[in-house]
């Protein structure tokens, strides 16, 4: 039998902000990039929080990535995560965690589906409790990676692509499945399901849910508690991240 599923956006759906700055801070203290590119991506980072970013923008984000990911060990990426996700979980709203925790109460799937490197998406929806992460994927060859992309750039119709290939894997029922964003870049996959739902919402987006009659979620707060036992249980779980990957490389 088909199952529903609800995919959530990460960057100002999910969590509050840029995961990718998080990213960037734990790039620049391994020396992977500049002070003068952890500046400027600062900067964007404040920008983006108050209007969004448009696909031109998103587009010079991933040349960046690939940039800075080409000739980097796999391995030293994989130790980042811990920092990177210790930066991201204070950032959590605790308003889309209870929807998160409500699909999953009524036996729907639960998804991230965002931009953001596919390792790191994964180790956040492990440590959420929730089914799956699914991000973009970079080519690793003789523990390296090469810059290119191993699968679909999951942003935009990206992110159709990559929700269609998890529903030749398991069988969806798309029209009764539900989907979480901030942004009118999305627009793509939240025409995809049945239920689609705008979070603190770009001013394109917040016009298509008032004529699709979409439901509005409105928090411009930082989330500072999550549902997971408080800060000495979340770090517990983040350090656990490490282990998780040595798994899976290992697997």
């Amino acid at each position: 039998m088909s199952r529903e599923a609800a995919f959530f956006d990460l960057d100002k759906t999910l969590m509050a902000g840029s995961s990718g700055m998080q990213f960037a801070k734990a790039a620049r203290e391994r020396g992977l990039i500049s002070r003068a590119q952890i500046f400027r991506w600062g900067r964007d980072h404040i920008r983006y929080r108050i209007k969004g970013a448009t696909d031109d923008e998103t587009s010079e984000i991933l040349k960046v990535a690939r940039e800075t990911l080409s000739g980097v060990a796999y391995l030293e990426i994989s130790r980042m995560w811990p920092e990177v996700l210790a930066g991201i979980l204070p950032r959590i709203y605790p308003e889309v965690l209870s929807e998160v925790h409500r699909h999953q109460d009524e036996g729907r799937l639960t998804y991230i589906v965002s931009a953001a490197g596919s390792d790191m998406v994964e180790s956040l929806a492990q440590v959420l409790g929730m089914d799956g992460g699914i991000g973009t994927k970079y080519v690793v060859e003789n523990g390296a990676y090469t810059g290119g992309l191993d699968g679909p750039f999951v942003y935009g119709r990206g992110k159709v692509v990559a929700i269609e290939n998890l529903g030749k894997e398991i069988e969806l029922d798309l029209e009764g499945s539900w989907a979480y964003s901030d942004s009118a870049s999305d627009l793509p996959m939240m025409e995809l399901v049945g239920n689609a739902v705008a979070v603190n919402p770009d001013a394109p987006l917040l016009e298509k849910a008032r004529l699709e009659g979409w439901k509005v979620m409105r928090f411009d707060r930082l989330g500072r508690n999550l549902a997971i036992g408080g800060t000495v249980a979340g770090a517990l779980l983040v350090g656990g991240i490490g282990g998780w990957l040595s798994k899976r490389r290992t697997g």
